[in-house]
């Protein structure tokens, strides 16, 4: 959160007609608690502040701009303030006939958004949109303070895993290499340590703790709610929207941070509503905040280890000890990668091999060769995000092409990215190094041919198999894990009630499933959030009948 006692990054105003440049700084005076509020009537003076801030080290968080300017277009300006301040939000002034041009910006620049002249009242049309791009600005913002510090070995497992956690809950931190800091004791194995800005110190902490220490993990004393949804992905955060909202108690559970396999998302550019785009940790975020707001208790990072029934409630066991009974039960559990088959991968693990978009190794990789495996959405989507930070991204797909379970525009940016390298037919056989990754050797399907290759980053996104297995026998489950639900459940299933069971219940009357562990269901995260919407509809539809 960006206050008042640090160097306040600025908010840029640049407009030619000095009655509407008059009105922005007028409107905008509600931000100068938090930020500087700066304007100028051209584009080029408007550049020379940036280079200002710049040299002096200050942020500008967002950059409002008009169109029809005389010097250059307002679109040709933030393409150059997009080099200056890339983290910067984009905000385009329009007339009514500019909106295709805006639109064209959204592709041109990453335009956030565009704004139609006039805006009046602000408290409907300004304020909203601005307070929306502000918040997630400040979400990803990292203020020069003395913060979390991770200090540990870089490619250490545990290191690797303290970080992801900081990173998914949106904790800035810096990691301090203690191979390169003159830490005496380099080879001891009290690592990695985290050091807060209090003075606290933490010698290998769980997540659970650092969740504690943090605040992450506010308390939940309560031992019975109408429902409680175990998965904080998509499909778990929109039950507990609409759950919630409708006036449910309502606890969810996540065994690690809230948003899933969607929340380690570089960028999620087919999502209804996010013309530029949205990242996965910015939908969680917003996800976890309104689902919040409308009194969701979440409980993380803890696992549901049992489930079982006691009379009509439903109990589940916690990895915490606890247990927490409910009206109503949701698994949304969602999807766990495939571990790669390869020999020696196991040993790589957080040391070079890792499973999913870690972006807490973004910074890691920079100006390296990364290696990314699978031929989906997800491994386009990283394959992306990896090649604007690593000098050279190589995809290895096992498959001859990616049309066949890509989405087009995907393969049309990763076509079009020159440092972006596509091996068909490619699989990974063996990998090997030292106290990290070091190499791979690679096989052609189609030849026979096997090569070697230098390589520290490999990030995998292949296959995956549902997080059903704690349920044991307690729910009906196909030959894969997956759950069964409604008309897929068999017919010997053990159902007790004299109606058939709901589209999305199990064989145990008031447990739903939904998402991607659910059999049948579509792997996309618009119809996860969809079945989460449903599941929390049938709960009231159970909760009436029972």
């Amino acid at each position: 959160m960006v206050t008042a006692k640090q160097s306040a990054p600025a908010l840029l105003v640049v407009d030619d007609d000095p009655t509407v440049l008059s009105a922005l700084r007028r409107d905008l005076g509600r931000y100068r608690d938090r930020y500087r509020v700066l304007a100028t009537g051209t584009p080029r003076a408007a550049l020379g502040i940036l280079d200002t801030l710049r040299e002096r080290g200050t942020e500008a968080a967002l950059l409002l701009v008009d169109q029809r300017m005389p010097e250059m277009t307002g679109t040709e300006f933030l393409g150059q303030a997009k080099e200056r301040f890339p983290a910067a939000k984009k905000v385009l002034l329009t007339a009514y006939a500019d909106t295709a041009v805006a639109i064209t910006a959204i592709n041109e620049v990453r335009l956030d958004h565009y704004l139609v002249k006039p805006w009046e009242p602000p408290e409907e049309r300004l304020y909203p949109v601005l307070d929306d791009l502000l918040a997630s600005w400040e979400a990803a913002y990292c203020p020069p303070y003395g913060g979390i510090r991770v200090v540990g070995h870089p490619f250490a497992p545990a290191t690797h895993r303290l970080r992801d956690f900081l990173t998914r809950h949106q904790q800035p931190f810096r990691f301090v290499d203690v191979t390169t800091a003159g830490g005496a004791d380099a080879e001891g194995t009290a690592w990695p340590r985290v050091h807060l800005p209090d003075g606290t110190r933490l010698s290998q902490p769980t997540h659970r703790e650092l969740a504690e220490v943090l605040g992450l993990a506010p308390a939940v004393d309560r031992p019975h709610y109408d429902t409680v949804i175990v998965g904080g992905g998509p499909t778990g955060l929109a039950a507990a929207v609409y759950g919630s909202s409708e006036g449910l108690s309502t606890l969810l559970v996540d065994a690690y941070v809230p948003g899933g396999q969607a929340g380690t998302s570089s960028r999620i550019e087919n999502y209804l509503g996010f013309p530029a785009g949205v990242s996965g940790a910015e939908l969680t975020r917003r996800a976890v905040a309104q689902a919040r707001r409308f009194g969701t208790d979440i409980l993380a990072p803890v696992s549901a280890v049992a489930l079982r029934a006691a009379g009509r409630a439903r109990v589940l066991c916690l990895s915490d000890g606890r247990e927490v009974t409910a009206g109503a039960v949701l698994l949304a559990t969602g999807l766990a990668y495939q571990r790669l088959e390869a020999a020696g991968a196991e040993r790589f693990e957080g040391a070079g091999i890792y499973y999913g978009a870690t972006t807490s190794e973004t910074t890691t990789c920079a100006r390296g060769h990364a290696w990314i495996v699978g031929g989906a959405n997800s491994a386009g989507q990283a394959a992306l995000h990896f090649a604007e930070h690593a000098s050279r991204v190589t995809l290895l797909v096992r498959g001859s092409s990616l049309e066949a379970s890509m989405s087009r525009y995907l393969i049309d940016e990763i076509r079009r990215h020159p440092a972006i390298d596509v091996r068909l037919d490619t699989t990974v056989v063996a990998v090997d190094g030292d106290d990290r990754l070091r190499r791979l050797t690679l096989c052609d399907r189609r030849t026979g041919r096997v090569s070697t290759e230098d390589a520290e980053y490999l990030f995998t996104f292949i296959g995956a198999r549902p997080r059903t297995e704690w349920l044991a026998d307690a729910v009906a489950r196909d030959g894969h894990g997956f759950l069964l639900t409604g008309p897929d459940l068999p017919p010997d299933d053990g159902w007790d009630l004299p109606r058939p069971p709901f589209l999305l219940e199990t064989n145990m009357p008031g447990v739903f499933a939904a998402g991607d562990a659910r059999a049948g269901s579509v792997k996309r995260i618009a119809s996860g959030v969809g079945e989460g919407a449903m599941a929390a509809s049938l709960i009231h539809r159970y909760r009436a009948g029972s």
